[in-house]
């Protein structure tokens, strides 16, 4: 399915058509890909621009899932991909990508734009995860995640506490007990 306010080059426009469309003030880049200038850029857009860069089988996480449901303002320059199907991936990925193998579960997917994406609980457990084995503190992702959805704290305290044996579990736990305060 082709989205309908998503320009990949070589699909509807060449590449330079696409660019001169940009010029031209028609176009802006999102993602991998253009959209009309006067569109809203929401999370279907965000998702539905990586699509060129994204395989069948995987779903956007991490800070890529945190740009696609709007938490983020900037994409991450390496997107974060997991497999979100039984079968292994057998093949060499984009080196633009972050592949993890471990299956991400259906119930912890939505769909965005056509593309399978970590829900924002599942994203924010990831990110404090991700955090907890890289530093002693919440980065920006998981940071933003809270502020732009401080409905999802107990809902993530809950299914990380729920869920089975996970490294850096116990940390990112403590952390949605007391939220990160973001600092200027």
């Amino acid at each position: 399915m082709i989205w309908p306010f998503v320009y990949t080059p070589g699909t509807r426009l060449s590449l330079a058509e696409l660019a001169a469309a940009r010029l031209d003030g028609d176009v802006v880049e999102v993602g991998e890909a253009f959209m009309p200038a006067d569109v809203v850029e929401g999370p279907e857009i965000r998702a539905a621009s990586l699509r060129p860069l994204v395989a069948p089988g995987l779903a956007l996480t991490h800070e890529s899932a945190a740009w696609v449901h709007g938490a983020l303002a900037d994409p991450p320059v390496r997107h974060s991909v997991q497999r979100c199907t039984e079968r292994r991936r057998n093949h060499v990925l984009d080196h633009r990508l972050h592949y993890r193998d471990l299956q991400l579960p259906a119930r912890e997917t939505v769909h965005l734009g056509g593309m399978p994406v970590s829900s924002r609980v599942r994203t924010l457990c990831d990110l404090l995860r991700a955090d907890a084995a890289a530093s002693d503190a919440p980065r920006a992702g998981a940071v933003a995640m809270i502020a732009a959805f401080p409905g999802i704290l107990d809902e993530a305290h809950r299914s990380l506490a729920s869920s089975g044996p996970l490294p850096f579990k116990r940390q990112a736990l403590a952390w949605l007990e007391r939220p990160p305060v973001r600092t200027t």
